[in-house]
């Protein structure tokens, strides 16, 4: 089953042209890696699956319902709000920046979306939560505040907060380039066990270990286009295009 399907995306900044005609589909427990250098466009084109960026052209379908679709002139169109935001919701983003909220515990940080957002109840969630935490190894911290966590364990955090709200697809963008290194191997961990979990997952990253090891599909972008693709074995063993051998050997 086709969870996400981008046709033909593009999006610019004021006269710069970031996405240029990406198309990309993501079936159900498959786990894909985009990698590529900074400034490739990779960012922009995770944020605007999810609507955190507005696309120009181009079509988005989540789960087969649209999102967003070519209108007469040729440029896309949204569903209404209300209908975006449900759709949405399918998606659950990490982004590189924890973003915890810094006045809430770990626990209430992990709650809060649910209880706020989709009116679960403080007692049905709250169980959920705290699984959720065991998960990533953070049940011991659920009373202590952000302040008090290393960069690594905050970032498991917003792992378990976006899982809270029982999201199809996670979308991950850079979730370790924010960290130490001693610290990015407990992320990968558990983003290596929601892969195992047949979680579908579209990863931004730089970490070319978790691409290869974990992904079922690299995709290669520079310069706001799909430069290749394939299984990872493929890519970093046999890369076709001398784009992606240029950037393979200057990163591996």
């Amino acid at each position: 089953m086709e969870m996400l399907k981008a046709q033909g995306i593009y999006k610019r900044f004021n006269k710069l042209e970031v996405l240029k005609g990406i198309s990309l589909t993501v079936k159900k427990g498959e786990v894909v890696a985009i990698i590529g250098p900074s400034g490739s466009g990779k960012s922009t084109f995770l944020r605007c699956l999810c609507r955190l960026e507005t696309i120009d052209k181009g079509t988005i379908i989540v789960e087969g319902e649209v999102l967003a679709a070519p209108g007469p002139d040729g440029y896309s169109r949204y569903v209404p709000e209300r209908e975006a935001r449900r759709i949405c919701r399918k998606m659950g983003m990490v982004f590189q920046q924890f973003n915890l909220f810094p006045h809430l515990t770990v626990l209430e940080n992990v709650i809060e979306a649910p209880i706020t957002v989709q009116k679960v109840k403080r007692e049905v969630i709250i169980p959920e939560a705290e699984e959720l935490l065991r998960k990533v190894g953070l049940l011991d911290k659920r009373d202590s505040y952000p302040s008090r966590l290393s960069g690594g364990q905050q970032q498991r955090v917003a792992i378990a907060r976006a899982l809270a709200m029982k999201p199809d697809i996670m979308l991950f963008d850079e979730p370790t380039s924010a960290l130490d290194p001693e610290l990015t191997g407990e992320v990968l961990k558990a983003m290596r066990q929601l892969a195992e979990e047949h979680m579908t997952m579209l990863v931004v990253t730089h970490e070319m270990g978790f691409a290869r090891e974990v992904a079922n599909r690299v995709i290669f972008m520079d310069n706001g286009e799909i430069v290749e693709e394939g299984v990872p074995a493929e890519i970093f063993t046999n890369p076709k295009h001398p784009r992606t051998q240029s950037f393979l050997n200057k990163v591996l």
